[in-house]
């Protein structure tokens, strides 16, 4: 059975107990053209950013009394385009994908043929895999050498030592192979988008606003991500006029869509580990509504800011966790990216299968991270609302692997291969595309998509590079 988009938005409305009647302040509207799927990409898409924006015309409500509610309008083909991550900087597209990248076949020479996905966007997760497979480290080492060497390797077996040696590498499986796994068991018991109490708390005052500012105006969050899905959400969160202070690593790496993920949004730099920076993150702390973080489940919890000890510090905090995998089952500390996801769900199978592929076929755009972040902020906004009505402070939590289950149930629809558009993205993005300057060079990049009645979206800030502001609330 298909789902529609506003079925879908129905449904996640549901889940988080916010009023129903605001469903009728929704209007999803618009055509698919292009972007080729035999999944439900554009409901997807649609449906997650407009979760986001009625939430927060419900938090506007609740800030601003006596005020006509916001209607929210979301064009599909928009939200199809913002999340396909396209921007320029200074004319140019930089490339999202290193040199070694992406999907192998592997097995020819041992008999057990069969593909793996390779994420090496990192030197170090490169690096590893290439030492793995014997072949020289570094940037000379060529996919060619890559794909010799994997034909003497089972896919599975070389996901299982590069987990092992925790590298991100992925096995393609079908979707029967994944629906038997006992780790797509454990994702199926999760919700969508979790949202728990972890602790008791009076209902924290929120700063006052006009009706004309943006519904989040002076709520302050603490965004600890770097991998898209993470800051696609905290990005969003600033388009409804929310503080955002990116808190980054001077020693971890960042990938090129930063100069895109870092609109609307502060940018610091602190060292964790160390005392200073540790004790600078817990002031912060004291004077944030929300924690958005994207490590490696229990990466936080050995630098003392695990969930329960976060609320502990700031009752009433709303914190929100992203992971590959959940936190639960035997894959829960395994590293994960959309791309992977995509290559163990069966998603690439299926994919492939619908336009008569030999090879695994990628979606279409990285829609489990984008709709990931989306939903994150949904629960975010939904959390804030039960915090201001019920005190207590919140565990917010969404996994790629569960979007991608929630994708697969919105159904599936026939493709016709030789009419697929899938190459001209420029033309498809073109007419959502706003400039602006930035630290990074001029950015021309895809605006939300979600449009409010009252108070339009956009960034207050423009995308700076890591380290640009002090560690401190404006």
């Amino acid at each position: 059975m298909n789902v529609n988009a506003d079925e879908s938005l129905a449904g996640l409305w549901r889940q988080t107990g916010l009023p129903m009647i605001a469903l009728e302040r929704a209007l999803l509207h618009g055509a698919t053209q292009g972007f080729e799927s035999s999944f439900a990409v554009d409901v997807a898409a649609q449906s997650a950013i407009a979760a986001v924006a009625l939430a927060a015309t419900e938090v506007d409500r609740l800030r601003t009394p006596g005020a006509e509610p916001q209607q929210v309008s979301v064009d599909v083909q928009h939200a199809l385009a913002e999340t396909t991550g396209f921007f320029t900087l200074d004319g140019e597209r930089p490339s999202i994908w290193a040199a070694i990248s992406g999907l192998y076949a592997c097995g020819a020479e041992i008999g057990r043929p069969g593909h793996v996905r390779i994420h090496a966007n990192f030197a170090h997760h490169r690096d590893g895999a290439l030492r793995l497979l014997g072949l020289p480290e570094g940037e000379g080492t060529t996919r060619a050498q890559v794909q010799e060497a994997l034909g003497h390797w089972d896919a599975i077996d070389f996901e299982t030592r590069a987990t092992q040696a925790g590298l991100v590498v992925a096995a393609v499986r079908s979707a029967q192979q994944w629906q038997a796994s006992a780790m797509r068991a454990a994702i199926a018991e999760q919700p969508l988008v979790g949202i728990t109490r972890i602790g008791d708390a009076a209902p924290r005052a929120w700063p006052a606003k006009t009706v004309d500012e943006r519904p989040l105006a002076g709520l302050r969050v603490l965004d600890l991500t770097r991998i898209l899905a993470g800051p696609v959400c905290a990005r969003t969160l600033a388009a409804h006029g929310a503080e955002v202070l990116m808190i980054n690593s001077p020693h971890l790496p960042n990938i090129e869509a930063i100069a895109d993920v870092s609109r609307g949004k502060r940018s610091a730099l602190l060292d964790l580990k160390s005392e200073v920076g540790s004790l600078a993150l817990r002031g912060l702390l004291c004077d944030a509504n929300v924690f958005v973080q994207g490590y490696r489940p229990g990466g936080l919890e050995r630098l003392g800011l695990g969930v329960e000890a976060v609320a502990r510090m700031r009752p009433g905090i709303v914190y929100a966790s992203l992971s590959a995998y959940g936190r639960s089952g035997p894959w829960a500390d395994k590293r994960g990216f959309d791309s992977l996801v995509q290559t163990v769900s069966g998603l690439n199978s299926d994919e492939a299968a619908a336009f008569h592929s030999a090879e695994p076929r990628a979606l279409p755009m990285q829609i489990l991270d984008y709709c990931a972040g989306f939903l994150l902020a949904f629960g975010v906004q939904a959390a804030l609302v039960r915090q201001a009505e019920q005190g207590g402070s919140w565990h917010v939590e969404v996994s790629l692997a569960r979007v991608a289950q929630w994708l697969r149930s919105l159904g599936r629809r026939p493709v016709d291969p030789q009419t697929a558009s899938l190459g001209k993205i420029d033309a498809l993005v073109a007419p959502w595309l706003g400039r602006a300057d930035s630290d990074f060079g001029e950015l021309v990049a895809v605006m939300h998509a979600a449009q409010l009645s009252r108070t339009p979206t956009g960034y207050a800030h423009p995308s700076v590079p890591p380290g640009t502001d002090q560690p401190v609330w404006a």
